[in-house]
C-alpha cells in the first residue's frame, strides 16, 4: 500500500498522522535492534524504538501508527493502534461508537445497540517514569507479538478489541537508555547516576500533572485518553514491585475518592483479579495487591487515578526487573499466602526478560478481560455517564467522612439492650435513621447542579488557564451569550458555566469541591497512615478562581466551548498622555513587565491604591511612563495577555518602587530537583531570564557578579533538623563524567556553600527560600524559628505526626497585600501546605516583615490535617532584612507543581523586588521608594 495515501488518509483520526502498511510477517524485535529485547545489560533507546514501530507499520495490516504530539523536547510521541485489520478499516466508527457511549447522552436503547456492535477501547502505556525501563522494553516484545501471532486467542482479542499502545515519555527513555548504554563494559552499566530530571522539567512528576495538562506529554495523551478516544480501560505500567514479590496489581487499598461512580470500582477489582488469576494459571508467582504496597486511588493527579474521574478503568502494575541482573530477596513476612498475596515467590536470580515476561501475560489478562467483557464494558461507560448526568440533573449528595463524624455525633438508637434480632447492642453505633436525612442531606449541601465563573474574576488570564485545564480533561464548558441569573445572583455576557450534568461529573466535583479525606491510621488510636499522594488539592482554590455553587436548575443562553481559550483580549484604554497604569492582579502581568523590563522601558510599582479607569486598583500597580516602544509593547501584550492598560494624565502621586532586569539564579543539583523543575517551567512561562546554579558555582563565591537574586526550592538546601533529612542524590566520579556536565557535580553544603551565599546576601543580593529551604532562617541569624518543632537531645526535630501532620492540604491564610511580596493578592488566600514549616520570632538579627501567617484554628479547606490549630499565629512568608540584602522566606509551597496560580505573586514579586530595591530612588518630581 502507498505509504503516501495511508499518511493522507490519517485525516480520520483527527489532526495525527498516521502510517500503516502491510505483508506477511513483521520484522521480530530479534532480527532489527543490536541486542535482543529482554537481554541483560541492554536498553534500546527511543529512536531505536521509533524506528522498529515504523517498520512494523510499514509490514503489518493489523496497525496503525498515530502521531500524537511532540514532547517537551520535540520527539515525535508515537500511538500504535492495533486491531484486526477489518477493525482498522472501521477504525472512525468504532471511535465515534466509543465516544457517544463515554459521552452518555444517547438513550439507554441507542447505548445497548452501540455496546453490542462496538469494540472494546484498552489503553497500554509504556515509559511514564524513564527509569522503569521494563515497560518500554516489554511494549516493544508485546507490540510483535500481538501482530505476528495467530493462536485463537490472540485473534479473538484483535477482533473484540482496539488496543492503543503509546509511549508517555519519549524524551526519558532516549535519555536514560544512552546513559546506562554510554559504557562499553556491561558490568558498569547504571542509570542511577543521571545528570538530570528524565523528563525536561518534572522528572517523576510528570505521573502528577493529569488534572492539569500542563506538560506537552500529559495534553497529549489527555487528548486520545478523554477527546478522542475514549478508553474504558486505561492500564499505566510501572515498576518497582514490592519487596519479596515481583509485581504490584490491583485492588489498591482505601481510600477511594467518593466522586466516583461506584461501577467503576467495581470493575477494577474484577479486571485486578483477572490478571492475577492468569500469573498464577500460568505459574508466575510473586504477585500481592491492596496491603502489598501503599497505592490508592484517592489522587487525581495520575494518569491511571484521573481515569476513574472520567469512568474508565485505571490499571496501576508496579513490577521489579531492569537490564542489570538482580536477586529477589527472602522476606519471611512475604512467604505465607494470604489474600493479599495469593501465590507467594521464593528468593531467585531475577532478569529483565522474567519480568518482560510477566508483562505479556498482564497485558493479555487486560486484553482479554476486554475481549470477554466487551459489550458489557461498552454499555457500563454509557451507564457510568448516564447516572451523572441524571445525579446532576437533580437534588444529590456526596457522602463524607465530615458527615459520617457528624451522624457518629448523634445520639444513639438506644443505650444496652439488643436488636430486634435479639442480638447484644455492640459494635458499630446505630443512630435513629429518621437523622439520615437531617445529617447527611441538608438542603444548602447539595451537590451544585452548576458552577458558575463569572467574567468579575480579579484574574481572568488565570481563570481561562483554569477553564482549560478542564477541557484537556474532556469536561463541557459553556460560555454565556448574555446576562443570566442562577441562583439568585446576576451574571454578566461572559461568565462561564461548568455544569455537573454531564459524563465527567467526578471529575467536576473534583476540580470544585474540597477533598475531604477520612482520618487514615496506621490502627485504631494510632498514627496516620501517610497517604500515597497529597489529600486535598482542589483546582479552584489552587489557582484563587472565584466562583458559584448553582443548587437548582436555571436557564441562561449558553454556547459550548468547542476547545482551549485564549484570555479575553485586553486593551488600552483612556486618553492619557504621561504613561499607562497596570494592575498587578493578574499574573499576566508579570508577562508585561518582563517584556517591558528587557526592552529598557521604565517600569514602577506604584506603594499604595490608586485610581485608573474609574476603579481602584490595590497597592503595586504597575507604572509605565509614555514613550512610543512603551505603547508599541503595551498593545500588542494587553491585546494577547488579557490585560487592561489606564492610560493616565499624569504621574502617579506617592511612593514607586523602581524595577529593573533581575539576574536570577535558580539553583539546581546534579540528578535534578523536581521543585526546581517545576520552577524552571513556571519562570519560563512568565518569561523570566535566569541562570540554573549548581553548587560549585555557589561554592566559588562572588555571586554578584552574577546574580541579584538566587532562588532555592525546596530541597536545594539540603533539609536538616526541624525541615526533615536530606535525599542527597547519587553522583558519578569526575573522571566517569562527560567534561561538560562536571560543572554540575557537587552538593550544596553548610561548611562552603552557605558562607559563600551569606556573604552575597549581606552584600545587597536576595534569596528566595522555598519550602525546606526556609532553613536560611537559622543559618543566615534571622530573627525567626521553626514554629512546628520539638527539641529532641538538644536538636530541633519536625513534630511527631501524632501532633500534626497535614499530608499535602489547602489552608486558609491571610495575606498582607500592601508589602512588596503580598502586593496583587487578596487579603485572604487559600495556601497548598505539604508538611511545611512556618515561622516565630526569635533572637537574631535583621527585620522581619511578616507578609503571610495562619489566623486562627480552623484552616483547612481541602485535605486532611491533625493537629493545625498548632499553626495558629505562625508566619508562612516573610520579609527579612539581611545585612543590605533580602531573605524571602516562602514557608509553605506556594508554587506547588505549577498548580497554585493564586499564590504565585509571593514568588514572582520576590524575584522583581529582590532587584528593585537596590535602585536609587526617582526624582522628586516623580517620588519613589527604594527597599
Amino acid at each position: 500500500m502507498n505509504l503516501r495515501l495511508l499518511l493522507l488518509s490519517g485525516a480520520l483520526l483527527l489532526p495525527p498522522a498516521v502510517v500503516s502498511a502491510q505483508s506477511a510477517q513483521p520484522t521480530a524485535p530479534d532480527r532489527f535492534f543490536k541486542q535482543p529485547i529482554g537481554s541483560d545489560y541492554y536498553l534500546a533507546n527511543y529512536t531505536e524504538y521509533e524506528a522498529y514501530l515504523k517498520r512494523l507499520a510499514s509490514e503489518s495490516d493489523r496497525i496503525r501508527l498515530v502521531d500524537i504530539g511532540k514532547s517537551a523536547e520535540g520527539r515525535t510521541q508515537w500511538m500504535a493502534v492495533v486491531s484486526s485489520p477489518a477493525n482498522l478499516q472501521r477504525m472512525e466508527e468504532y471511535r465515534g461508537m466509543a465516544e457517544k457511549l463515554a459521552r452518555g447522552r444517547v438513550p439507554e436503547t441507542e447505548a445497548r445497540r452501540l455496546a453490542r456492535e462496538g469494540k472494546a477501547v484498552v489503553w497500554i502505556d509504556a515509559g511514564l517514569h524513564a527509569t522503569e525501563t521494563v515497560t518500554s522494553q516489554g511494549q516493544i516484545q508485546v507490540l510483535h507479538r500481538m501482530l505476528s501471532q495467530s493462536d485463537p486467542e490472540t485473534l479473538r482479542l484483535l477482533d473484540d478489541c482496539i488496543i492503543l499502545f503509546a509511549h508517555d515519555n519519549p524524551d526519558g527513555m532516549e535519555m536514560v537508555s544512552n546513559w546506562y548504554m554510554r559504557h562499553e563494559d556491561p558490568k558498569r552499566r547504571e542509570f542511577s547516576t543521571l545528570p538530570r530530571l528524565y523528563q525536561k522539567y518534572i522528572g517523576h512528576d510528570n505521573n502528577r500533572d493529569s488534572f492539569m495538562a500542563q506538560m506537552p506529554e500529559t495534553e497529549n495523551v489527555n487528548r486520545q485518553l478523554f477527546r478522542t478516544w475514549y478508553p474504558q480501560i486505561v492500564y499505566n505500567q510501572h515498576q518497582t514491585g514490592p519487596e519479596g514479590m515481583v509485581v504490584f496489581v490491583p485492588p489498591f487499598r482505601d481510600p477511594f475518592n467518593f466522586n466516583y461512580d461506584p461501577i467503576v470500582m467495581s470493575e477494577l477489582n474484577e479486571v485486578g483479579f483477572q490478571m492475577h488469576s492468569r500469573l498464577i494459571e500460568e505459574g508466575k508467582a510473586g504477585s500481592g495487591s491492596r496491603s502489598a504496597a501503599r497505592y490508592s486511588t484517592w489522587h487525581n493527579g495520575m494518569e491511571r487515578s484521573v481515569a476513574y474521574f472520567h469512568n474508565s478503568i485505571g490499571l496501576l502494575t508496579e513490577i521489579i526487573g531492569g537490564p542489570t541482573p538482580t536477586r529477589i530477596p527472602l522476606l519471611p513476612s512475604t512467604q505465607l499466602p494470604r489474600g493479599d498475596e495469593l501465590m507467594p515467590i521464593a528468593p531467585r536470580e531475577w532478569h529483565l526478560q522474567d519480568s518482560l515476561d510477566y508483562q505479556w501475560t498482564l497485558d493479555r489478562a487486560v486484553i482479554d478481560y476486554a475481549s470477554r467483557n466487551r459489550e458489557r464494558l461498552l454499555f457500563n461507560i454509557w451507564r457510568m455517564g448516564a447516572n451523572s448526568i441524571a445525579r446532576g440533573s437533580t437534588d444529590s449528595w456526596t457522602m463524607t467522612p465530615a458527615k459520617v463524624e457528624r451522624m457518629e455525633n448523634a445520639a444513639p438508637l438506644r443505650a444496652g439492650g439488643a436488636d430486634e434480632y435479639n442480638r447484644p447492642a455492640t459494635g458499630p453505633k446505630r443512630i435513629d435513621p429518621a437523622l439520615y436525612k437531617t445529617l447527611a442531606q441538608v438542603p444548602a449541601e447539595r451537590d451544585p447542579r452548576a458552577y458558575v465563573i463569572p467574567a468579575t474574576q480579579r484574574d481572568m488570564p488565570t481563570a481561562i488557564t483554569f477553564l482549560n485545564a478542564l477541557i484537556k480533561n474532556g469536561v463541557e464548558v459553556e460560555r454565556a451569550d448574555r446576562p443570566f441569573s442562577a441562583g439568585g445572583r446576576s451574571y454578566p455576557a461572559g461568565s462561564y458555566v461548568v455544569r455537573t450534568a454531564q459524563a465527567y461529573r467526578p471529575h467536576v466535583l473534583d476540580m470544585f469541591e474540597p477533598q475531604n479525606h477520612p482520618h487514615d491510621a496506621e490502627y485504631p488510636g494510632g498514627p496516620p497512615k501517610a497517604p500515597y499522594d497529597i489529600t486535598g488539592y482542589t483546582l479552584a482554590y489552587q489557582m484563587g478562581i472565584a466562583f458559584d455553587r448553582v443548587l437548582d436548575g436555571f436557564d441562561a443562553a449558553l454556547t459550548p466551548v468547542p476547545d482551549l481559550m485564549a484570555p479575553p483580549r485586553g486593551r488600552v484604554e483612556g486618553q492619557g498622555s504621561a504613561g499607562w497604569i497596570v494592575g498587578h492582579e493578574t499574573n499576566n502581568s508579570f508577562i508585561l513587565t518582563n517584556r517591558l523590563l528587557k526592552a529598557g522601558v521604565p517600569v514602577s510599582w506604584i506603594g499604595q491604591a490608586t485610581s485608573a479607569g474609574g476603579e481602584t486598583l490595590q497597592p503595586g500597580a504597575l507604572w509605565i511612563p509614555a514613550s512610543a516602544k512603551a505603547q508599541s509593547i503595551l498593545e500588542r501584550s494587553a491585546a494577547e495577555l488579557g490585560i487592561t492598560a489606564h492610560a493616565a494624565a499624569a504621574p502617579p502621586a506617592g511612593e514607586r518602587i523602581a524595577l529593573k532586569p533581575v539576574r536570577i539564579g535558580l539553583v539546581d543539583r546534579w540528578g535534578g530537583l523536581i521543585s526546581e523543575g517545576w520552577t524552571r517551567w513556571l519562570l519560563e512561562r512568565f518569561e523570566f531570564d535566569f541562570q540554573r546554579v549548581y553548587p560549585k558555582r555557589l561554592d566559588a563565591g562572588n555571586l554578584a557578579r552574577d546574580f541579584d537574586v538566587l532562588v532555592f526550592t525546596d530541597d536545594a538546601l539540603p533539609p536538616k533538623g526541624a525541615w526533615g533529612s536530606d535525599r542527597p542524590s547519587r553522583q558519578p566520579e569526575a573522571a566517569d563524567t562527560p567534561a561538560a556536565l562536571r560543572p554540575m557535580l557537587g552538593e550544596v553544603s553548610d561548611t562552603v556553600s552557605v558562607p559563600a551565599v551569606a556573604q552575597f546576601v549581606s552584600g545587597g543580593g536576595a534569596v528566595v527560600a522555598l519550602g525546606s529551604s526556609g532553613r536560611f532562617a537559622q543559618l543566615l541569624g534571622a530573627p525567626l524559628a521553626p514554629a512546628l518543632s520539638r527539641a529532641v537531645d538538644g536538636e530541633a526535630k519536625p513534630l511527631e505526626p501524632r501532633s500534626f501532620y497535614i499530608p499535602g492540604s489547602i489552608l486558609r491564610a491571610r495575606v498582607d497585600n500592601s508589602q512588596p511580596l503580598g502586593f496583587g493578592l487578596p487579603g485572604n488566600v487559600d495556601m497548598f501546605f505539604n508538611q511545611s514549616q512556618t515561622f516565630m520570632p526569635a533572637a537574631g538579627q535583621g527585620r522581619v516583615r511578616p507578609v503571610s501567617w495562619f489566623d486562627g484554628r480552623d484552616l483547612l479547606r481541602s485535605g486532611w490535617a491533625i493537629g493545625q490549630e498548632r499553626l495558629a499565629g505562625t508566619t508562612a512568608v516573610a520579609d527579612v532584612d539581611v545585612g543590605k540584602g533580602k531573605l524571602f522566606l516562602l514557608g509553605p509551597e506556594v508554587a506547588q507543581r505549577a498548580q497554585s496560580y493564586g499564590t504565585f505573586k509571593f514568588l514572582f514579586n520576590a524575584l522583581l523586588y529582590g532587584g528593585a530595591r537596590r535602585q536609587e530612588a526617582v526624582p522628586a518630581a516623580a517620588p519613589a521608594i527604594a527597599r
